[in-house]
Order: structure tokens, then C-alpha cells, then sequence
């Protein structure tokens, strides 16, 4: 009886342990504060005047190009963020808005406009899409342009974006809808949002690593 009381709590034991560790490594972290743009840093120095924080958002202005990106590497991670545009007030037909930005994985190599990277197009009317930018190696890209129409809200209303990187093989869901996937032979590298011709805001933007 003693003997299998006392295998009972050990095991018990393991099992909170192993909960405890699989909880600290699932742990989303903020990459953006709400407050500034610490942990970011700004690619060219002349867009720096393109990003600014107010009230808990990244709003970009467009103009001119550039970029932030993230001043460490990642590699196996869910990213989830917010994302709206700035509904010109001319604007009738949300399918004809050609509001541009895009979100760019494993940055690699030089920082340039724009760096090799894997891009998930931030263009509201094929959002999510699979972009090789400057050359990166992207393969077996899938985009479901039906699935996106139905899952992105009305331009000047904020959606969320999900984008899993694991292994080489990266999906995107948008609003909770899969509108594509994609694989790549980069392994990790930072995170950057564009700043691409038009008024976009960002926040909430979250990353949880996986191991």
C-alpha cells in the first residue's frame, strides 16, 4: 500500500511538473508593449517618422516605405496580431481598396526595402496570401482568395490575424478562417510589419513560442 501511495504522489509529481514546464514554454509574450516601440528596431532610418504608437497601436502612415522589425530571431512560433486600415472616406467597394502592408518572416540577411523573407500579404483584398520576397525559398503555397473574402471585415474595422510557423511549414488564419499555408527551407530569423503606401494600425501583437 505504501509503496503504491508513494509511486502515486511521484508520478503526480512528474505530471505537474511536465504541466508546469509545457505552461512556462506555451506562454504567449508581448512583442508590442502598447506604450513604444521598444524591442523593435526601424529599417530605413528615413521611415522612422512612418511608425508611431498612440493609444496602445503601431500606426503606420505608409510613407515612406520601410519597415520595423524585431531586434531578436525567432524560429517555431504562433504570431497573432490586430490589423485595420484607415477607411478613406470616398471609399465604396471594400474589394477595390488597394490599402497595402504585409507582415515579413525569418527576416535574412541585409536589411534592405525589402529583405529576403517569407511575406504573408497584408494588401486588404488578398490578405494572408504567400509571398517570396527577395528571393526566398517558398514552396507547395496554397491561398484560398474565397475563404479570405468571407473572413475579412469591413475595411476600417479591426481583424486579427494568425500566423503559425513550424518547422518550415507556415499557415495563416484570418478572423479563425485557414486562408493559407506554405513551406520554406529558412529556418528563423525577426519578424518585421511594412509600412507599404497606406494608413495601417496595428496591436495586440503576440508571439508563443513552440518548442
Amino acid at each position: 500500500m505504501f509503496r503504491r501511495s508513494h509511486l502515486g504522489v511521484v508520478a503526480l509529481a512528474m505530471l505537474l511538473g511536465w504541466l508546469g514546464v509545457l505552461s512556462a514554454a506555451e506562454e504567449p509574450v508581448k512583442l508590442f508593449n502598447g506604450r513604444d516601440l521598444s524591442g523593435w528596431r526601424i529599417h530605413p532610418e528615413n521611415a522612422a517618422g512612418a511608425f508611431r504608437v498612440e493609444e496602445g497601436m503601431i500606426v503606420v502612415s505608409g510613407k515612406p516605405a520601410g519597415y520595423i522589425y524585431t531586434d531578436r530571431s525567432f524560429r517555431n512560433y504562433v504570431l497573432t496580431f490586430d490589423w485595420r486600415y484607415a477607411r478613406p472616406s470616398n471609399l465604396t467597394d471594400d474589394e477595390q481598396f488597394n490599402g497595402n502592408s504585409g507582415v515579413l518572416l525569418h527576416i535574412t540577411g541585409e536589411h534592405k526595402v525589402w529583405p529576403k523573407s517569407v511575406e504573408i500579404q497584408g494588401m486588404n483584398r488578398n490578405h494572408g496570401q504567400v509571398l517570396s520576397v527577395s528571393g526566398a525559398p517558398v514552396s507547395d503555397t496554397k491561398f484560398d482568395a474565397e475563404a479570405r473574402k468571407r473572413a475579412v471585415k469591413r475595411v476600417g474595422e479591426w481583424n486579427t490575424t494568425e500566423i503559425t510557423v513550424r518547422n518550415g511549414e507556415i499557415t495563416t488564419k484570418v478572423n479563425g478562417v485557414p486562408v493559407s499555408s506554405c513551406k520554406t527551407t529558412l529556418t528563423e530569423g525577426p519578424i518585421g510589419f511594412q509600412s507599404e503606401g497606406a494608413e495601417i494600425h496595428f496591436r495586440n501583437i503576440m508571439l508563443r513560442e513552440l518548442k
